[in-house]
């Protein structure tokens, strides 16, 4: 497609108002609460794949409300020691797909745990957790239960990535000292989520985020997921405020601003799917809130003739050098 976001320049200050609700820090902090009240182990098992340089596990864990949400855990074979450890968040549509799919992270020796998608799967990659949940809204994911923030679908699945972190952490062989959460589309707009509302990641990998100043993104594009709540709004006309307010709760801004760790951004400029001006809006007030008088490390990489692809395995490898870097930097000696 065409270039038809702002020009790069506009792009690099745009900081937009992006509302929040008065409650959001308190709605999100019951509603972890409530799901941390339940151990989030459910059940972790071997699982045979035939590959001989990866181990992998069939992990179920406690996510929101104590629902069983699925997950592959995936680490080089014969490390005993704990390594760090990047939980990954798949796009939209995408399950957890079958083990040894993704595998990136393992082979270049992290431990890895692929959350799935719960009432997805199966557009480009399976699911095995359901969304046993209904509640006031329109038929697809992105508008189910949207009438209300406490019936929203992106409130469990937003926990349910927050108790992914949790979960990697009480698995064998992790350093629950270094945890990065990683993503792209969706999975970008949860690894946002979860760094704004998780204080002590080691980093964030965010690729393309979706969920990021959420209704100019309703207004600049007809693509899922945003195009979803353009065509449900379009057929009930009288529940905009209502859909406002709940989407207020959910913008990846406003978790953006709150976030404390290291992270890396990759954007299409061209990309038709999460406008760029959406997710620099993000990036742009990253770690923003709170007063900090040393912001957290930030670093944007742009792909000027990329759409929502972005700069796939290029960005991959500057993602890893990123990483390894800001590791070895937590881990180098205080001096005094």
């Amino acid at each position: 497609m065409p270039f038809s976001d702002l020009p790069l320049d506009q792009l690099r200050r745009y900081r937009p108002a992006v509302p929040e609700p008065a409650d959001f820090d308190r709605f999100w902090r019951a509603t972890l609460d409530r799901a941390a009240a339940t151990p989030v182990l459910c059940d972790v098992r071997p699982e045979p794949t035939g590959l001989r340089l990866v181990d992998t596990w069939d992990v179920t864990y406690a996510g929101f409300d104590g629902e069983p949400v699925r997950a592959w855990y995936t680490r080089p074979a014969g490390v005993d020691g704990p390594l760090p450890a990047v939980v990954e968040y798949a796009g939209y549509g995408r399950g957890r797909g079958l083990p040894g799919e993704r595998l990136t992270w393992p082979v270049a020796g992290y431990a890895h745990l692929l959350m799935d998608n719960r009432g997805q799967g199966g557009w480009y990659a399976r699911g095995d957790t359901p969304d046993p949940h209904g509640g006031p809204g329109g038929p697809t994911i992105a508008t189910r239960g949207i009438l209300n923030p406490d019936d929203y679908y992106y409130r469990r699945l937003i926990t349910d990535a927050v108790r992914a972190v949790d979960a990697v952490r009480a698995l064998p062989g992790v350093d629950a000292t270094r945890v990065v959460a990683a993503g792209n589309s969706q999975g970008g707009g949860l690894a946002l989520a979860v760094a704004g509302l998780v204080d002590d990641l080691a980093a964030v990998l965010v690729t393309a985020p979706f969920a990021c100043h959420i209704l100019r993104a309703v207004q600049l594009t007809d693509a899922s997921p945003y195009g979803e709540i353009a065509r449900y709004l379009a057929v009930d006309r009288e529940v905009e405020a209502a859909v406002r307010h709940t989407l207020a709760h959910v913008d990846g801004v406003a978790f953006a601003r709150r976030a404390t760790a290291p992270a890396h951004f990759g954007i299409g400029l061209r990309d038709d799917v999460c406008p760029p001006s959406t997710g620099f809006a993000a990036y742009n007030q990253y770690g923003a809130a709170g007063g900090r008088p040393v912001p957290p490390l930030r670093e944007m990489h742009t792909y000027p003739y990329n759409g929502h692809e972005g700069g796939e395995a290029v960005h991959v490898r500057r993602q890893r050098s990123w990483l390894e870097a800001v590791l070895r930097r937590a881990d180098a000696p205080v001096r005094t």
